[in-house]
């Protein structure tokens, strides 16, 4: 069903889409941006009568405008934005009840395992680990009780590559929900409907905004009765976007096809730069040929995304040394912006996860791959590493 899809979604391309969809010129005064609207109430002609809007929790549309936009890029029936990523991935997880199972990343976003340890655990949902990448830790790992498939490809921060058609397969067998964030492939790289998952989640803080200026989160599905379920929640516990946050992401998207293509391209050549310095130990980059989610990406994906992770060879000393020394790798968490980014995933975005099956090895240094001068970034890398290098053979 997948490939079929595939080959026969005829429709206008993506750039064009992400231009147009959801953002008609207004009909009042004919602006080519669409208004951004502030209000928080709407006219009614009379009692239950209006024009589609009656309450800015409940719909606004500058939020309808994103909704329309985004789910189009994910080839999805339906979209549905939030105030974060986060509120995103708790909104899918309400849809499950106390005692539910769900198998997760055992390399998962540090995030994502708080959201399940420290939040829905106490509750009652009951969670495991698994390397995604092997059908047999699956089915291992499966239960009467599990009804969800939680999958990250890549991953944050090991870049691991999951099948999401077979897993999806796998699932579906066993009547389970799949879902996939898909914040680091983003819909210009990866549709994860298109191989079978049932819902796609993503942080639009990262690259759908693409700015380091907004912090968004969003929910797709092809699903009437997931989308009526999980818009349902969008209302009533009310984890929704303001405007301006909808209108930023909005702008984002109009360039993400542009800035993909930067970014897959700029983080290509520094991995590529980081498997010859004898400085690094491993380089985790699903665009090397050695990698071993390689095979899988290129097929599933239409190119390998701009974040790197990397092992430096001295472990955490080294690590925390190239941490805070590069000069255009700014010394920040988040990703997916036009500025490149550096972090150190032990003590930072996966300091939550330190003392858990998904700690991170504390040599891991991640890079999010900006869209600065090439050679640029690769000048800020090489002369770090090879302080970094000296200063291990002192």
């Amino acid at each position: 069903m997948s490939r079929t899809r595939l080959a026969g979604a005829a429709q206008s391309g993506f750039e064009t889409r992400a231009i147009h969809a959801g953002q008609p010129p207004d009909p009042a005064t004919g602006a080519v941006v669409p208004p951004v609207s502030f209000a928080t109430t709407f006219a009614q002609e009379s009692v239950g009568e209006h024009h589609g809007y009656e309450y800015s929790r409940s719909g606004n549309p500058t939020r309808t405008a994103l909704e329309t936009c985004l789910s189009s890029l994910e080839q999805a029936e339906h979209g549905l934005a939030f105030a974060s990523g986060m509120a995103a991935e708790d909104a899918v997880l309400r849809l499950l009840n106390p005692g539910d199972h769900v198998i997760i990343p055992n390399d998962a976003y540090g995030g994502t395992y708080r959201l399940f340890d420290k939040v829905w655990a106490p509750a009652g949902l009951r969670y495991t680990p698994v390397a995604l990448t092997s059908l047999e830790l699956v089915a291992d790992a499966w239960q009467d009780g599990t009804k969800m498939v939680w999958i990250e490809t890549p991953s944050n921060p090991l870049l691991s590559i999951v099948d999401i058609e077979a897993v999806a397969a796998f699932a579906r067998h066993r009547r389970a929900l799949v879902v996939v964030d898909n914040t680091f492939a983003t819909p210009y790289l990866q549709q994860p409907l298109l191989w079978g998952a049932d819902v796609v989640v993503h942080s639009s803080t990262k690259y759908l905004g693409g700015h380091s200026d907004v912090v968004g989160g969003f929910v797709a599905t092809d699903d009437d009765d997931l989308a009526t379920r999980i818009r349902f929640i969008q209302n009533a516990a009310g984890g929704v976007p303001g405007p301006m946050d909808c209108y930023l992401v909005l702008r984002g998207l109009k360039t993400l096809a542009l800035r993909m293509e930067r970014h897959c391209a700029n983080a290509a050549a520094v991995a590529e730069l980081l498997s010859r310095h004898p400085a690094v130990a491993s380089v985790l980059y699903p665009g090397l040929p050695e990698h071993p989610g390689h095979r899988v990406a290129s097929r599933q994906m239409r190119g390998y995304g701009g974040m790197v992770s990397f092992v430096l060879a001295g472990g955490e000393p080294a690590a925390l040394e190239v941490a805070r020394s590069t000069s255009l790798f700014t010394l920040a968490e988040s990703l997916g912006a036009v500025e490149s980014l550096i972090e150190h995933p032990h003590r930072m975005t996966h300091a939550s996860a330190a003392d858990s099956p998904l700690a991170v090895d504390p040599g891991l240094v991640r890079l999010s791959v900006g869209v600065e001068t090439l050679d640029d970034l690769l000048t800020d890398l090489t002369v770090t590493l090879d302080r970094a290098g000296n200063q291990s053979l002192a």
